[in-house]
């Protein structure tokens, strides 16, 4: 089948899992393992978290909401340290694959975010094209053609209107879309649409599996 997009979430496929970073919080302060997801994943489509990702509270307003629910579970969690477990890192082959992918496919980067990526070295134009801006990411940058932000569009993966937004932005239909994500409540509803989706459990697999529907090395220029 021919692909006219690749379309790559960034945390857990192009930058490091913040779940790895949730399991450390939690075996450094003594919660019990998947505490912090067990927060995330109930009332999911409207809890603290979701409603930080589409811009609906402020950082203290989420920091106050969260440590609320997560009492309401059972768990004392610090919210302010939630957050800096969202600062990953580049994985340099999965940058190397969305720049391979660039050269012959539209990329957009369609990411669940609580602050505009302005923030951590990105610019974004109201049309959602990319704008080059100093910063931490720079380097993978330029290999995005399109950026969706939860928190600048106002609505975030798993609703249909995030990717259906993707495909606008794009001008691409789902059919010819290749998806990966880290969470399968995300490629759920793209594939639905018509997506070809890839879960992302590790880089090599992620590059592997992303080869095999491309048909092509991603591996080499």
């Amino acid at each position: 089948m021919d692909f006219d997009a690749v379309f790559f979430d960034f945390g857990g496929v192009v930058l490091s899992s913040p779940f790895e970073a949730f399991t450390f919080y939690e075996q450094r302060v003594g919660l019990p393992p998947n505490a912090v997801r067990t927060v995330n994943a109930t009332n999911p489509d409207d809890n603290a978290w979701a409603k930080f990702e589409r811009s609906e509270l402020s950082l203290d307003e989420f920091v106050e909401a969260f440590e609320i629910e997560a009492k309401e579970l059972g768990f004392d969690i610090d919210g302010v340290e939630i957050l800096r477990c969202l600062d990953g890192e580049l994985r340099p082959e999965m940058v190397d694959v969305v720049r391979r992918c660039q050269q012959r496919f539209v990329t957009a980067m369609l990411t669940n975010n609580v602050v505009s990526m302005k923030a951590a070295g990105f610019g974004t134009h109201d049309t959602g094209d990319v704008e080059r801006a100093p910063g931490r990411f720079d380097e993978v940058l330029p290999y995005f053609d399109h950026i969706i932000e939860s928190s600048v569009v106002g609505v975030r993966k798993p609703q249909v209107e995030f990717y259906e937004l993707a495909c606008e932005r794009a001008k691409v239909t789902p059919d010819r879309v290749v998806f990966l994500d880290d969470l399968g409540i995300n490629l759920k509803p793209a594939r639905a649409m018509g997506m070809t989706t890839i879960k992302v459990l590790s880089a090599e697999q992620a590059i592997d599996d992303l080869s095999a529907v491309l048909g092509i090395d991603l591996r080499i220029d």
